[in-house]
């Protein structure tokens, strides 16, 4: 590296081998065969290789070396599209599923289109799903339930109206929003004035 050092530059690149006393001695000795130059700033001195003594490459030899190394820059740029375009390769190998993987979700898929297979039988055949008894019981459920949320939602509906009645309408919905009270929605109200609703049947007896 043409560069200044000191001895204890020169000392230290060598391990130590060579005492830093010792190293400037050496280095005084070769200043003063002129085979290094010695360059002292303030109380501190440097070296650096006597530049008459380097080669001086000519001019063709730059440009030799400079075309060479771009070649080899684009050899690089060539290099590198190649490992990327590799990678993507590998990565969407790596990405397709095996021979086993594939027999494995060929089968699960067969099994799959079997039990739909059976499922659709009855309908092809014209027999119902669902016997009229187990329609009862159904039916029943749905009107248990429902009576039961009714009155449910009564309650809550008084309850609200007794706590609400002293807030105004923005402190009302405040202090619902923070209890996290959830009214009914719109698609809530279009079904309880629809026909499943509003003309409950009983359940039919045989």
């Amino acid at each position: 590296m043409n560069r200044p050092f000191g001895a204890v530059d020169v000392s230290a690149n060598l391990k130590g081998a060579v005492p830093k006393a010792a190293t400037q001695k050496i280095l005084i000795s070769l200043s003063e065969k002129g085979e290094v130059t010695q360059k002292t700033y303030g109380k501190t001195t440097f070296f650096v290789a006597n530049q008459n003594s380097i080669e001086a490459l000519p001019e063709e030899k730059i440009k030799s070396l400079a075309d060479e190394s771009e070649s080899i820059e684009e050899g690089n740029k060539l290099f590198a599209a190649e490992a990327k375009a590799a990678s993507a390769e590998l990565a969407k190998i790596k990405g397709t599923p095996t021979d086993d993987l594939l027999s494995s979700q060929i089968t699960e898929a067969h099994e799959k289109a079997e039990k739909l297979r059976a499922h659709l039988d009855p309908l092809r055949s014209g027999t119902p799903l669902v016997s009229a008894d187990e329609l009862d019981l159904i039916d029943i459920d749905w009107i248990k339930w429902r009576g039961e949320w009714m009155k449910r939602k009564k309650v809550f509906l008084n309850f609200w109206s007794l706590v609400s009645d002293s807030l105004s309408p923005q402190d009302a919905r405040d202090l619902a929003e923070d209890l996290g009270i959830e009214y009914d929605t719109p698609e809530h109200l279009i079904l309880e004035r629809g026909p499943l609703c509003s003309a409950v049947q009983p359940p039919r007896r045989k």
